[in-house]
């Protein structure tokens, strides 16, 4: 069985152009709900003090992002958007490198991934929880579970954990500290 494979693509907004690259990117991401294989996408905004947008696609295997990528309605979609964006960037990764993998950093210790996670799924089981008990509470603990991780896996998979590990950045890929050298006397 093969794993899903993610496409993440950074594009920077061309100048004048932020309301149409947005449309753009809409477009892209209904384009690609027509296609087998497809299993979501999403677009994050960047912070205000930047202008790349990262875009997500995510489809079941590596064959039918392949499919996908080389069809004619996508190359049209990219050529339609060729004026919108300026220095595009590709990455294409697999199961949870999606949240961690960089193309310009290592990998992050396992454990600060952990923490990534769950600082990501804590607020938002917690609230989720919260709003839902009343509804949920009557249920018994298989059905709850169920119903709870039905619910929140595709928002963490898609939208929680990749803001969570994009805000923890500097953090998750910061160099290990050195211990200071023992100065002579």
């Amino acid at each position: 069985m093969s794993a899903p494979v993610t496409l993440m693509v950074a594009r920077r907004v061309a100048h004048g152009r932020y309301h149409d690259l947005i449309a753009w990117l809409r477009e892209g991401e209904q384009l690609a709900t027509d296609f087998a294989g497809y299993l979501g996408s999403g677009v994050l905004a960047p912070p205000p003090d930047d202008d790349e947008f990262q875009i997500i696609f995510r489809f079941a295997d590596e064959s039918t992002l392949h499919a996908w990528e080389h069809s004619a309605s996508r190359s049209a979609w990219l050529a339609r958007g060729s004026g919108l964006f300026a220095q595009p960037h590709e990455h294409r990764v697999s199961g949870i490198d999606g949240w961690f993998g960089d193309t310009g950093h290592a990998r992050p210790p396992r454990w600060k991934q952990a923490v990534a996670i769950w600082i990501a799924f804590f607020p938002v089981s917690l609230l989720f929880n919260f709003v839902l008990a009343p509804l949920l509470g009557e249920l018994s603990l298989v059905p709850r579970i169920f119903v709870s991780t039905l619910a929140l896996t595709p928002l963490m998979v898609y939208f929680f954990i990749p803001l969570s590990t994009r805000l923890l950045h500097p953090w998750l890929h910061a160099a290990p500290q050195r211990p200071l050298a023992a100065q002579p006397r």
